[in-house]
């Protein structure tokens, strides 16, 4: 469907040019999501000299098609990483993703950001537990949190846990905000500059132009990292998709909701020049695996006409996120065998505050300064039983789905990334990689890496 009502109401378009001759610059960036446009601003406010590149449109993928919760209540996490980081790593965490929203809170213009509780909910009994072993856990952190049984929704729940005061926002129209701030720091910003190659021995990005980018440092913000196989985080990490959906509706909520039990779902409002919509999500699934991708929009939808009553659903996207085995990101060197390559992703569903988190641990490292989550962020950091397991999960998942995949969808184009054969998908009319998550238009072009080349469909029936 691909019909994101942030991308339908952001500002008035700026375009931005493509790069059109070599350069040189300290610090190359790409991907023009939130990441790279939080890491371009903040570095270029410390005088580096930064160069942003993105292969579409700025604010067009991950960014564009999210929820929009600006927050810290990442679901139930903050009970998981007290058991795997103890009490300073699970407050480290929860600080960095303060400070993005307290960040979001001073930068952000009244159109672009609004205070919201976030909540919780259950709706069975074995829910409500979880959500006491979650409120014992900001309690041993020091993070203020109120169980309770009332909501504003027309559903029945058993409980909720509330975070007072966080935010939510217009995540293209903050963004578009952030990109002119960085352009007045000094920092410069290409669209349509697609990354092909790259030599990291000799710090040279080569884009599909010809053209090429001399750096001193790198940093990849493409949400499944390009260079994956340099520091084995396509060994690291898993992709999953998600749906969402909006209608329009005559109330706005005061909160922001997500069920901590089946159905699944996460709910709230956003009124947009006086016009309120209420926005749902929900359906995720491994990203690729799912070709019939139309029946989680469907059962969105259905969702909101019986149990929200409102009729008029205009808007309907999906998202794909990158999730590390053990749910914190990779911010920082990528590798020690490339320490001026830098990777920011893996935000699990939570990009919106991680992305800005993240940018600040990167800024950090790159100018010297002390960041107490670099370590806990670093992609090098171990956790091995996680991660063997993670790993095995992943290269099974890989293996099958390359032989599986070449000997039953014969007539499905190859991944261009390591070869795996992709699947359509009809509810956004895709070619869809369920190995590494790539993702292709309908006309063969890359949508999402790793692949950075083109399918090629002269073999294969068009859609």
């Amino acid at each position: 469907m691909s019909n994101s009502l942030w991308l339908h109401t952001a500002y008035s378009q700026q375009h931005y040019p493509a790069l059109d001759t070599s350069i040189v610059c300290d610090v190359c960036i790409v991907g023009g999501g939130l990441s790279g446009l939080a890491n371009a601003y903040f570095l270029a406010k410390e005088g580096i000299d930064v160069v942003l590149v993105e292969k579409n449109s700025l604010l067009h993928g991950a960014t564009g098609n999210s929820t929009g919760k600006l927050a810290t209540q990442h679901d139930l996490v903050y009970a998981q990483l007290l058991k795997q980081f103890g009490v300073e790593g699970a407050k480290i965490y929860y600080n960095a993703n303060h400070e993005a929203v307290q960040f979001g809170k001073s930068f952000a213009r009244d159109n672009e950001l609004k205070s919201a509780d976030s909540i919780l909910y259950s709706q069975t009994s074995a829910g409500s537990e979880l959500l006491q072993d979650e409120l014992n856990a900001y309690k041993a952190l020091g993070i203020h949190g109120k169980l309770g049984k009332h909501s504003e929704l027309p559903i029945q729940i058993t409980a909720t846990l509330t975070m007072r005061d966080e935010a939510q926002i217009h995540p293209v129209r903050f963004g578009q905000h952030l990109t002119e701030l960085a352009i007045q720091a000094g920092a410069r910003i290409y669209e349509h500059s697609d990354v092909e190659n790259m030599d990291l021995s000799k710090n040279i990005f080569k884009l599909k132009s010809s053209h090429e980018i001399h750096f001193n440092r790198a940093i990849l913000c493409t949400h499944y990292p390009i260079e994956a196989l340099r520091g084995l985080q396509i060994m690291k990490l898993s992709v999953d998709r998600s749906y969402i959906v909006a209608a329009e509706a005559a109330m706005t909520l005061r909160g922001q909701y997500i069920a901590v039990d089946d159905p699944k779902r996460s709910i709230r409002t956003a009124t947009i020049d006086d016009k309120t919509y209420f926005l749902l999500s929900g359906e995720s699934h491994v990203a690729g695996m799912d070709g019939n991708t139309k029946i989680h929009y469907n059962n969105l939808f259905a969702d909101v006409r019986k149990t929200f009553n409102l009729k008029t659903l205009p808007y309907g996207w999906s998202a794909q996120d990158p999730k590390t085995p053990d749910l914190i990101p990779y911010a920082g060197i990528i590798s020690n065998s490339v320490p001026h390559v830098y990777l920011s992703t893996g935000y699990r569903k939570w990009g919106l505050s991680n992305s800005i988190a993240a940018a600040r641990i990167i800024t950090d490292q790159i100018i010297g300064r002390d960041n107490p989550a670099s370590a806990l962020y670093a992609p090098d950091r171990t956790g091995f039983g996680t991660f063997l397991l993670q790993a095995l999960k992943n290269t099974g998942l890989v293996l099958k789905e390359f032989t599986g995949g070449h000997i039953t969808r014969t007539d499905s184009p190859i991944c261009t990334h390591l070869g795996c054969r992709t699947r359509w998908n009809e509810g956004d009319e895709t070619w869809d990689c369920p190995c590494h998550g790539s993702r292709f238009r309908k006309d063969g072009s890359v949508l999402e890496g790793p692949a950075t080349k083109a399918l090629d469909l002269s073999k294969y029936r068009t859609k």
